[in-house]
């Protein structure tokens, strides 16, 4: 059987998410065929590095915290089942909150009003592996979250 992080973001008027995970490799889609990106990422030694789309993602495990890019916003999650975190600049960014129950995942992408939230199957993934997931599909199927204030 396959081993899949499959989900939704942003409810009924968002995206579907699926992707397999292979060993440190993971590779999908967020978005549907039309309107959609492929992700693949990589998780290493030192972090996460990948793409998503023709954007890069970049980040590495420092002072316990996961910190780089995806694209051109700077990502911050902290964590293991229950993630925390931000996505692009003091001012002009999105929250990131997670919390893992068993192989479900459930949380929100900036406010409540404005932000999005997520629901995903982890399969055997840890939470921040599809809080990660989550922020980069945010990043590519969101117009205003790939654009630098």
């Amino acid at each position: 059987m396959e081993d899949l992080i499959k989900g939704r973001l942003g409810g009924t008027d968002g995206y579907d998410i699926r992707c397999s995970i292979d060993g440190d490799r993971i590779v999908g889609r967020a978005g549907g065929k039309l309107h959609g990106k492929d992700i693949e990422l990589e998780i290493t030694e030192s972090g996460v590095q990948g793409s998503v789309g023709n954007e890069s993602v970049r980040i590495e495990l420092a002072d316990g915290e996961l910190k780089g890019n995806v694209g051109s916003q700077k990502v911050t999650l902290r964590g293991v089942d229950r993630v925390t975190g931000f996505m692009g600049e003091p001012i002009v960014g999105w929250n990131i909150v997670a919390q893992q129950q068993g192989e479900h995942l459930t949380g929100q992408l900036g406010s409540t009003v404005l932000g999005r939230t997520f629901d995903l199957q982890l399969g055997s993934a840890p939470g921040w592996v599809g809080a990660l997931v989550a922020v980069v599909a945010f990043y590519a199927l969101e117009p205003r979250a790939s654009v630098s204030a």
